[in-house]
Order: C-alpha cells, then structure tokens, then sequence
C-alpha cells in the first residue's frame, strides 16, 4: 500500500447515509424479470444461489465472456473451497469488470488470481484444532470458546480461514462436511458444563444462519441454562450475504430473538457477530434487516478483513466503517488476513494494516472505529497489529508473544514475499537463508 491514494480521504460527508435501493438483479438476464418480492423471499434465494461455474455461464448468458469462464474452470482445479453464492451476492459484483471487482474476488475464485502460497502457510493456520480438547470445541482464551456445530454457510467466502473444513472437498482437498449432529453437540455441552471458567461461547462454523430454527433454540437454551455461561455470540456472514433471511425466515429470527429474550430474563447476554468486509455488500436490504434485529434490542458487531483490492484503502475502509455503524452495527475487528492455503492475492503486509488503521483512526468516533488485529499463527490469539515484539519490514517478519494465552511462546507472521524487495524475494528463496533470517529476528525480538 502507497501513502499516496490509498490513505487519501475523499467520501463526502453524508455518502454513508445513502443505501442502494435499485432493483440491481435484473442486470442478470436469467433474472430479469425477477421481481423485488421473489428476490427478497429466503427461498428463492437459496433455490437459486450459485453452485458450479456451469450456472454462473447458464445465469449470465452474453453477460459471462469466454476468457472469464476458463479463467472460473481453472480456479476450481486450484481452489479449497467450491463456490456458493446467493443471488444477492452474484448480481452485486460488477460483471462489465468482474476480474477486478471487490465481490467477484471474495466470492468466486478464478485461476489467474492464485499465487503460490507462502513457505510457512498452514491449512490450520490458528491452530483451532491443536487447541480443540473435544470435536466442534476449540478452547484458548481461559473464559471463552469457540463451538463449531456445523461445517455448512449459505455463501463460501474464497478467503476463508477453515477452508480445511468448509465449503466441500474439491480437486485439491478432502473433507469431512458435517451439519448440527446431536452427539457432537452433547460432548460439546458437557465439556464447557464441566469448566467454570467459561462465560463466552461464540458459536459458528460454518454459519448459524444454516442451522434451523429449532436448532437455534436448542443450542441456545442449552447453553444459557449453564450457570456460568454469561455471554453467547453466533457468527455469521448471513446479514451481509443473505439479509433476506432476517426479513422473510420469520421461524428462524423469532427463534434466534426468543434466545436473545431468555438470555436478557437470565441476565446474560446473546448477540450477532457477522461479517461485512466491503461496502458494496451493503443495500437496502443490509439496512432493513438490521432495522428488524435493532427493534428487538439485539447487538450486532462486525469483523472484517483486510484484503488486497477490495478494502486495503482508506476510502472503502471507512465507507464501510461508517456505514454499518449508521446501520447500527459496531465494528469490532479487521483482521490481517490468514496465513491459510489459496489466499496469498488476498495478503497484505503488517506495515500496510497500521498504516492504515493510522489513516482510519479520528475519522469517527472511537467506539466506532475497528480494532485492527493480526491472529497470531500457532494459536496464539488476536494481537493489535502494532503489539509485535520485533518487525524485520525488510524481509517481512514479524515476531509476536501471547502472556495470558500461551505464556512462554513465540508466534510468527509473515508478509507476502511478493510485496517484498527483490532482494529479500531472492533470500526467502533459499531454505537455509530464510530460517537464518527468522532466527535473527526472533532474537532481535529479545528470545
């Protein structure tokens, strides 16, 4: 990232304020006559969604240039995760340049964007699995967990951190797909009943906007009726990439409100964590949906992540920053992003994430303003992306501790090796000189 145009500021002023209101589906011409009642119905917006490059072709008609669809049939020979798109989603992106289009490259993989990934990248890049004392549970920080109940999302993100897990097996990875299973969820129970320290289960996966209503319920209740559980968050993407389900899945929100009520009786605490990562998934659609949960008291906070050429400047950043908070959403985090396979176009450098949380930071108010964070490789947990002990910006090292969740431990990130000189290119090339140069940072970083 320069610090030329991508930490120049030029939204006007009340730009967050306007949502798109257009009926921008009928661009598609398999959905031309379409009309805003279907498109805004859960069902058919499930029906339809995308599921193989041949629909994308079938869908878009004259729309899908030749090039663009063998560019698509590579990608799924190199890709670990399949593709589902809403239609939502599919009509947002910007078919008269859908290469370089921000949704086209969350969503939709083609060959030509894969670089190859870094020496030191891991399917399991946080170590969720390392630190998974029982299935579907992962347990770091001392009071929290993370509950995985399924494997399945309405939409599979091309920049997702459980590609090892979500999104199918595909060409090049095999996997075990797994919805809401009864037993799995009974051992997950007893484990956090049989630790007291827990108060804070943020249950995902895959996406809790798959799981049905009376599964919503069941968790929930479950886990609110746990005396020391204090605080549920489910995860999901759903209102950014699927906001008709709030609006028409009435089963489903009353469901999840009626946990949101049990737990307010109890004392406690259920909220939403989803996931926005650019402002042009935001429609009127985002707002109407977020108007529904915010009449019912319900607290929505969203992370995002940084991505090369869809939010790594300050204009796009902050648009979404000040939209979603005009929409009642609190951003909560940006992310660097994983170290995981089939991403490295998405990476950035640390010195990029500060730069530009800098370039962000007094643009609104600072409860409104994101926290940016790296997640330290080898489960050592969210950092702020300025906390390392040592950065080697030259050749793109940083060293990182974690006192309270792994004491003793050392964590590393590294940057793009694209992003780097051609003389530290040309060092990460040999084995032998990049362990060299890991070595000196970590013992320039005092261990």
């Amino acid at each position: 990232m320069s610090k030329g145009n991508n930490l120049k500021l030029t939204l006007k002023d009340d730009q967050h304020r306007h949502f798109r209101d257009d009926d921008f589906w009928r661009i598609i011409p398999a959905w031309k006559d379409v009309t805003r009642e279907e498109f805004s119905d859960h069902m058919w917006q499930m029906k339809h969604s995308i599921k193989k490059v041949e629909q994308v072709k079938t869908v878009l008609a004259e729309l899908c240039k030749d090039q663009f669809y063998q560019d698509m049939l590579e990608g799924q020979k190199i890709t670990p995760m399949n593709i589902r798109i809403t239609p939502y989603i599919f009509a947002l992106m910007d078919w008269n340049d859908p290469v370089n289009c921000p949704m086209r490259k969350q969503f939709l993989p083609i060959g030509s964007q894969f670089l190859p990934d870094h020496p030191y990248y891991e399917a399991d890049s946080l170590h969720e699995d390392v630190d998974s004392p029982v299935p579907t549970i992962t347990h770091r920080y001392h009071d929290k967990v993370l509950f995985l109940p399924t494997t399945i999302c309405p939409v599979y993100c091309s920049y997702c951190t459980r590609s090892r897990l979500i999104g199918g097996s595909t060409e090049t990875v095999e996997k075990e797909t797994y919805g809401v299973n009864q037993a799995r969820m009974d051992v997950a129970f007893d484990y956090i009943r049989a630790h007291p320290a827990i108060e804070d289960v943020v249950i995902s996966g895959g996406d809790a906007f798959m799981m049905t209503a009376k599964q919503i319920t069941f968790i929930g209740e479950n886990l609110l009726n746990i005396p020391h559980i204090r605080r549920l968050r489910f995860a999901t993407k759903g209102i950014a990439i699927y906001p008709q389900k709030i609006l028409s899945d009435h089963e489903w929100f009353n469901a999840l409100n009626g946990v949101h009520k049990k737990a307010r009786e109890m004392g406690k605490s259920v909220v939403i964590h989803t996931h926005f990562s650019s402002p042009k998934e935001i429609t009127i659609f985002s707002k109407l949906a977020m108007d529904r949960l915010f009449a019912e008291g319900i607290i929505v906070r969203n992370q995002a992540v940084l991505q090369e050429g869809v939010n790594d400047n300050i204009n796009d950043m902050v648009l979404l920053i000040k939209q979603i908070s005009y929409m009642n959403i609190q951003p909560y985090y940006v992310y660097m992003h994983d170290m995981v396979p089939g991403c490295e176009h998405f990476r950035t450098t640390i010195a990029e994430g500060e730069a530009l949380e800098k370039a962000v930071r007094g643009t609104t108010a600072g409860f409104n303003t994101p926290t940016f964070v790296c997640d330290a490789p080898g489960g050592g947990g969210k950092r702020h992306v300025a906390s390392y002990e040592y950065y080697d910006r030259e050749n793109g090292i940083s060293v990182w501790t974690a006192p309270n969740v792994k004491p003793g431990e050392v964590f590393f990130y590294f940057d793009p090796i694209r992003k780097l000189s051609a003389e530290a290119q040309a060092r990460w090339s040999v084995k032998e000189t990049r362990e060299a140069m890991i070595a000196e940072a970590k013992k320039k970083a005092g261990f």
